[in-house]
């Protein structure tokens, strides 16, 4: 067996359909153009951003290994063997990058245990580039994924996070599911502290990316359709 390690890369994808190399470094390509072995969320969509950043590499020399809710523990505790032998293994997030609101976090802390090297590449992250721009707290903030689905408890939990926002001096990030985008705004108006600030940041990178901070209050007036537009929300009391 080699002695010698593969690394982990952790390689960053576009957060929509975009030319890939208008919004990664040419070191994705270089690294991409190195690694035949890949663990990957959707293999058809993993196959089609390899084949748009490298034409030319071969799809028939790919080895991929699919990570995502339907994985068990014991297959994920085998999917880094292959660095092990001292073959270097790229991990690919569906949106984004790897390990940020991503099942590929569990790989990455297998890595460690294994003494296995990672290399987290530059990309862009939707969540760092919606507080980026929103104008809130980038010294001290937190991402709290996904609210309550449950009408009641997700507004208690808004008011929870306004609370926090204010106390800490701290920016409060959540998502929702696409389709429920205009649901949460009007949840956010109707809850909110009029004077709260609500930074809603959609579609980023992309032709169509709207970042706005208003009022909570501003936003009853919200004419921007955000329906299915992946979209980060971020909340701040002063």
């Amino acid at each position: 067996m080699n002695n010698t390690k593969g690394t982990l890369y952790l390689i960053p994808t576009r957060l929509g359909d975009n030319p890939p190399l208008e919004v990664l470094p040419i070191s994705i390509k270089k690294v991409i153009e190195d690694l035949d072995y890949y663990i990957v969320e959707n293999e058809k969509t993993a196959r089609r951003f390899i084949k748009r950043i490298s034409p030319s590499k071969s799809q028939p020399t790919l080895k991929l290994q699919v990570l995502n809710k339907y994985t068990t523990e014991a297959e994920r505790n085998t999917y880094l063997n292959s660095c092990l032998e001292g073959i270097s293994i790229g991990l690919l997030s569906e949106a984004g990058c790897p390990a940020i609101a991503d099942p590929g976090a569990e790989i990455v802390k297998l890595a460690h245990q294994m003494d296995i090297k990672v290399v987290p590449l530059v990309g862009p992250s939707s969540i760092l580039l919606a507080l980026m721009g929103s104008g809130m707290n980038g010294q001290s903030f937190t991402f709290n994924g996904y609210l309550p689905i449950d009408k009641s408890e997700r507004k208690a939990k808004l008011k929870t996070l306004e609370r926090l926002s204010s106390e800490h001096n701290q920016a409060q990030i959540f998502i929702e599911t696409p389709y429920r985008n205009m649901k949460m705004l009007e949840d956010l108006a109707d809850t909110l502290h009029p004077n709260t600030n609500v930074c809603v940041a959609c579609d980023l990178t992309l032709p169509t990316e709207f970042i706005k901070t208003k009022s909570a209050s501003e936003w009853k007036h919200n004419k921007e359709d955000l329906h299915k537009r992946p979209s980060i929300f971020i909340i701040q009391k002063d």
